[in-house]
């Protein structure tokens, strides 16, 4: 799948990295953006994003939403469950898992 850059798009001028299982020392600073039903972008710095999809489908997954993830450890691994609220509503949508986690770094060419 190929990820097209719009001008506030998270992943512009980025280049995709190894996928891993787990963002070691995750932080729970680090800003979770919802892009669409299936891509969510954390960013813990402005030199690189991390982008997971979920496993399956994930009812209520979109922009808009919070994440509430339950993490069970110091690392967000695959396979950790989330949900999602609205901020209108405090029922939170169903369970969801992670998948792997790839980054996104700046690229350095010019």
């Amino acid at each position: 799948m190929m990820l097209v850059a719009a001008k506030d798009d998270p992943l512009a001028g980025r280049v995709a990295g190894p996928a891993s299982q787990c963002l070691s020392g995750f932080d729970t600073n680090a800003r979770a953006e919802i892009v669409d039903a299936r891509t969510i972008v954390y960013s813990r710095t402005d030199r690189r994003n991390w982008v997971v999809h979920p496993q399956g489908v994930c009812q209520g997954l979109r922009p808009g939403r919070t994440l509430v993830v339950e993490q069970r450890g110091a690392q967000l691994c695959k396979g950790d469950r989330f949900r999602t609220v609205q901020s209108t509503s405090s029922v939170p949508s169903a369970y969801c898992t992670f998948d792997s986690f790839v980054p996104y770094d700046r690229s350095t060419a010019r």
